[in-house]
This record gives C-alpha cells, sequence and structure tokens, in this order.
C-alpha cells in the first residue's frame, strides 16, 4: 500500500478531516510537553529501587545511559511521525512503514507499554499516597498498601486511584495545555523542595562504594544488577518522550521546533534525575531506599516530616494526572485497533450520551486495578521497559527501511547522521533489553505469542486497512 493510500484510509477511518492539524506549538510548548511527560514514577519511585537493589550512588551513570538510548530512538520517532502525517502513535505510521502484521505487533505492544505503565505508575502513586497519610497520623496498614509478593494483601491505593480514574473517563476528561504547563509546574517545584532541602544535608560518606554491584551481573535466581541493569530498569523513567515526536503536524515548523522540543526535554531531565538521585544517595544510604516513595522517605529520615508530606502532596498531584494520560492513550489504541478491524468491533462502540468508549474504558480499568493490586512495582516496570524498548528498536529500523524504499518522500524533520543514530539507537536499546532479568523476556515472549495468535486467528480476516475497497 502506498504512503498516500494508507494516509487517505487512516484518516478516512478514524473519522478525521483530511486536511493537516492546526500548527499552533511552538518550540517551547513542545519541550515542556515533553517534560510533562517525562517526569513521573521514574524519577519520584524507581529512583530509590534502582540505587538500592541494581546500581548504589552509580545511579547516576544508569540514568546516563538510558537517556543517550532514548535521545537516538526520539530522533528517529520524530523523523517518522512526521514523515507518514502524525497518526498518533507508533502503530498508526508503522502501517507505513512495515505493513500490517508489523502494525499489528506494534499496537499490541503498545498495549502492554501503556496498560502496565499505568499500574506501575498507580504503585508509585500509592506509596507516595501512604506516606503522606503517615506525615499526618493515619498510616494504612502494610497488609493493604503491599502486593501478596511483598507480605501483603492487596496494595489497595493502587487499584482504588485506577478505579476512580475510570469513572473519570467514562465522564469524559478533557485535557489542555494549560493544565499540561500546571502539571509540570507542581512537579517542578516538588523537586525544587527536595533539592533546596537535601543540598544541606548531603554526607560523602553515602556514596561509598560508589559501584557497589559493579556494571552487570546476573544472580543465581535469574535477576540481574549492576549498573548497565540499573540503566534498563529507570529507563521506564523516560517513557513519555513520543509524546513531542508525535506532535509533528501541530508545530510551527517541525523541521526546527521537533528536535528542539526532544532534546531540550531529554536533557533537561536527564540533568534532574542526576541532581535529585545524586542527591538522594548522598542524603541516606542507597540500602534504605527500597521504598515505593524514596524522595519523602528519604527527608522522613532526616527529621523534614513537613517536607515529607510537601513533596507527597506535588507528586500524588503529578502522577495522578500521568495516569489519567496514560490510560486515555491505551483506551485509544484499543479504540483505534478495534475500529481498524485488528481487533474485536465490541471494543468500539461510544456511549451515545458521554461520547467515550465506555466499554474499554471499563475494561481496561478492572484488569489494571488488579495488576497494581498484586503485582510489585518492579516487576511492573521491568515488562513496560522491555515493550518499550522493542518498540523504539523498530522505530529506529523503521527510519532506515523508509530511507531505502521511499527515498523520495517528504520529511519535515530528518534524523541527523541517518543511518549513523538509528543504527545506534537500535544497539543501544537492545543492549538495554538484553540487560533485562529473563523472567521479563519470558514474559514479554509470551505476550506477544498470544497477539500473533490473536493476529492470525482474527485481526488478518477482519482488517479494514487492507480491504482495497
Amino acid at each position: 500500500m502506498s504512503l498516500q493510500i494508507f494516509r487517505t484510509k487512516h484518516i478516512v477511518s478514524h473519522g478525521e478531516a483530511i486536511h493537516g492539524l492546526k500548527r499552533c506549538l511552538s518550540a517551547w510548548d513542545l519541550a515542556f510537553l515533553g517534560i510533562g511527560a517525562i517526569i513521573g514514577t521514574g524519577i519520584f519511585v524507581l529512583t530509590g529501587i534502582a540505587a538500592a537493589t541494581q546500581a548504589g550512588p552509580a545511579i547516576i551513570i544508569s540514568f546516563v545511559i538510558a537517556g543517550l538510548a532514548c535521545a537516538f530512538a526520539a530522533l528517529s520517532y520524530a523523523e517518522l511521525s512526521a514523515a507518514v502525517g502524525g497518526c498518533g502513535s507508533a502503530y498508526g505510521y508503522s502501517y507505513a512503514a512495515f505493513g500490517e502484521l508489523m502494525a499489528f505487533i506494534i499496537g499490541w505492544d503498545l498495549l502492554l507499554e501503556y496498560g502496565i505503565s499505568v499500574a506501575a505508575v498507580a504503585n508509585g502513586w500509592a506509596g507516595y499516597f501512604n506516606n503522606a497519610l503517615t506525615a499526618i497520623g493515619i498510616p494504612l496498614p502494610d497488609s493493604l498498601t503491599k502486593a501478596p509478593m511483598l507480605g501483603g494483601i492487596i496494595n489497595l491505593p493502587a487499584a482504588a486511584i485506577i478505579l476512580i480514574l475510570m469513572g473519570l473517563l467514562i465522564m469524559g476528561v478533557k485535557h489542555s495545555a494549560k493544565a499540561n504547563n500546571a502539571m509540570v509546574a507542581v512537579k517542578l517545584i516538588t523537586i525544587t523542595i527536595f533539592i533546596g532541602i537535601a543540598m544541606f544535608n548531603v554526607h560523602p560518606e553515602n556514596w561509598q562504594p560508589f559501584m557497589p554491584f559493579g556494571w552487570f551481573q546476573t544472580l543465581p535466581d535469574g535477576k540481574t544488577t549492576g549498573v548497565l541493569a540499573g540503566a534498563s530498569l529507570v529507563f521506564f523513567a523516560y517513557v513519555g518522550f513520543d509524546a513531542v515526536s508525535t506532535a509533528a503536524e501541530e508545530a510551527k515548523d517541525p523541521q526546527r521546533d521537533l528536535p528542539f522540543g526532544i532534546v531540550t526535554s531529554l536533557a533537561f531531565c536527564t540533568v534532574i534525575y542526576i541532581i535529585v538521585s545524586g542527591l538522594l544517595t548522598g542524603v541516606v544510604n542507597y540500602s534504605e531506599l527500597n521504598v515505593s516513595s524514596p524522595v519523602a522517605h528519604a527527608l522522613t529520615l532526616l527529621g523534614y516530616n513537613w517536607g515529607a508530606a510537601l513533596i507527597s502532596t506535588g507528586v500524588i498531584s503529578g502522577l495522578t494526572t500521568v495516569m489519567l494520560v496514560l490510560y486515555y492513550g491505551l483506551t485509544r489504541i484499543i479504540f483505534a485497533m478495534s475500529r481498524d478491524g485488528l481487533l474485536s468491533s465490541f471494543f468500539n462502540e461510544v456511549h451515545p450520551k458521554t461520547q467515550t468508549p465506555v466499554r474499554v474504558i471499563i475494561i481496561c480499568g478492572i484488569i489494571m486495578a488488579l495488576i497494581a493490586g498484586f503485582v510489585p512495582l518492579g516487576e511492573l516496570a521491568e515488562l513496560v521497559n522491555i515493550g518499550t524498548l522493542a518498540a523504539f528498536v523498530l522505530v529506529c529500523l523503521g527510519v532506515i527501511v523508509l530511507r531505502i524504499t521511499k527515498p523520495t518522500l517528504l520529511r519535515p524533520f530528518r534524523t541527523p547522521l541517518s543511518p549513523l543514530f538509528p543504527v545506534l539507537g537500535m544497539l543501544s536499546c537492545g543492549a538495554l533489553m538484553a540487560f533485562l532479568p529473563s523472567i521479563t523476556w519470558l514474559r514479554f515472549l509470551v505476550w506477544l505469542v498470544i497477539g500473533l495468535i490473536v493476529y492470525f486467528t482474527y485481526s488478518i480476516n477482519h482488517s479494514k486497512l487492507a480491504d482495497p475497497d
């Protein structure tokens, strides 16, 4: 199928106008979009877990490695979304680059990424929520805040917040640039408060040994440790930058503004991550950070209960918005795949009153609430990361494929030093996948096998995009 035919079919099937979107986003709008999407559970939660179990104070090196891998992938992501027409997700434009089967695989991959991301962020949200309750003297019992694998019964706050968001999405929740900027402001104020307190309470001896787990090693139980394993885990902290590259059609000058938005947001967040992780491992020993709210926990250990409560409040606000956006994105991908015939038409029904896909929202909400309540955060984050890294490898490959098969295609943004940067993106993201535990690979492969069964038993016979009529 030609790119032009794909564009027309995809746009018409999604009920959108043939003409392009309004170009209204400036370079700084894109940068704030990226910062708003990136800063979340990764910095406020996974920093402590990765430092305590995998990298120690050398977690700052893990953040640099993960950031570089993301930078290569982001530039490739920008070229594909700009060239194919900004179809809204990797699922949309991968159809043009690779064909239907690969589009389905990436779409199926995105379902894993978005769905598990919501559950993972809910785990982080629950940790800070309980920390805030503890600060005011009404903590929840461990049995209601920990998954069974961690000695509890259920992580009730994590499951409950997803069900609350489910109700909000059913009613119809709208987001705007102002709301995103407000979210970014809340997060940055929260981080500033922590930096302001922590920088006067650093004990350099906490940074020794700097690299207690080495670069990489596989433990007898199959789990991995070391700086490189830490990079594979904290990669989750960068998930979300694709929100910048998919805004190609709405950027005023995509060839100039897209790279600015991507590089600025990634560079800013990487610097923030290095500062926060450095201070976090400097104020308390890394071995004490294996908790779901390490930033607030560190301030509590320092005796700043008011600071812990304030940070918890800010983080709760920020993570709630992140979950809402991820949840919304998940339902839209399922809705789009269903409307394209790759998933059952059962999922593309819209409620006549609320104009929302209520069936998808409810089913996703219940499943994600159960996952968030019964699966620990670390397991969730690793599963999200392998799915996202796999998609990034394919995105980088897509740039190379389209450069060969469609050399005359209009590219408002071009990845610099191609094919070097796309190849580096494939190698770096592939390497981070290799450093993930074997059990994570097994779960990922099982998910892909299930997807292929769905495709060859249903999707291939019901696809609307492949229909010549």
